[in-house]
């Protein structure tokens, strides 16, 4: 395994002790260090173009020395590390992921509005962070449907059969294997397809949907073999499903493991980081853990 860390959000919400809890086993899972990290914000950072991160002063942190007390004593345990930083946690948590394998936050924070289902400092680090982002929800998130009939623990993954990304698939059977559980692969085809032929007026689509959601399943397959071949422990199981995927993709995220989900790559005339309306869904109503990969290096 790597040695780089898998990093911990903290400042001293419940949320972010849940996500502080994912990632001790995470870490553990991986034989990597684990990082816990609070960010510090003060009316001097406050300012929205201020994006340094500075050093703990002399005083210590009731949070992390709160961390360090709840730690302690635990058997079979990373090796942990304690930073305090001072800056704007939006701001300074993306920066986290240059050398991290995991940056993991709580859906909130302290300071946060209760209305919202994810905080601002989430939303930030999934967008932006350089390494995947796995955000832990609250507990109690209803999703609809009813869940799988197959009983054992589940990694869900969405796969776009148009443009795949290796590396949410990767993550997927990484996983997947430090937990002893099968991928269940979601991969959504548009449907129905509906044809204009005049103002108002729709035709009924002239391609078979037996023909799509074949045609989904085997190029989902095909995507897939690679992962087979390097994970033969896992069990992965292919579902070409009509409609959202959004949708279909948080039903699954009932009594699963984790999501995993892909950030949409820059692009010419969108150069800038953006999540993707099917990725900012689940991680708004997924029921479990959601881990945010960013895109790898564009090929040649």
């Amino acid at each position: 395994m790597s040695t780089a860390p898998v990093i911990a959000a903290v400042d001293g919400s419940d949320d972010s002790l849940r996500a502080l809890e994912w990632a001790f086993d995470a870490a553990r899972r991986r034989a990597a260090p684990l990082r816990v990290v609070h960010v510090r914000q003060y009316a001097a950072w406050g300012q929205a173009d201020v994006l340094v991160a500075g050093p703990p002063d002399a005083e210590g942190d009731p949070v992390l020395d709160d961390v360090h007390a709840r730690l302690a004593g635990r058997g079979e345990q990373p090796v942990v590390e304690y930073v305090a930083l001072e800056g704007v946690p939006g701001a300074v948590l993306p920066e986290l992921g240059a050398d991290a394998q995991l940056l993991v936050l709580g859906s909130r924070g302290r300071g946060g509005f209760a209305s919202l289902l994810l905080g601002s400092n989430g939303l930030a680090a999934a967008r932006d962070a350089q390494c995947p982002v796995v955000v832990v929800p609250r507990p109690g998130r209803q999703v609809h449907g009813d869940g799988p009939a197959e009983p054992g623990p589940r990694v869900v993954v969405g796969l776009h059969v148009d443009s795949p990304d290796e590396d949410t698939l990767d993550l997927a059977f990484a996983e997947a294997a430090l937990r002893g559980a099968r991928v269940q692969v979601v991969a959504a085809y548009p449907w129905p397809v509906q044809t204009w032929s005049a103002p108002g007026q729709m035709l009924p689509p002239q391609i078979d949907q037996a023909a799509v959601e074949n045609e989904t399943r085997a190029l989902a397959e095909g995507f897939l073999a690679p992962h087979r071949k390097r994970h033969p422990e896992v069990r992965a199981d292919a579902e070409a499903l009509p409609g959202d995927a959004a949708g279909h993709l948080v039903a699954a995220s009932k009594g699963a493991e984790l999501v995993v989900v892909g950030r949409h790559r820059r692009r010419l005339l969108a150069p800038s980081r953006m999540m993707g309306s099917v990725t900012q869904a689940v991680l708004l109503h997924a029921a479990s853990p959601i881990a945010v990969v960013p895109p790898g290096p564009p090929e040649d």
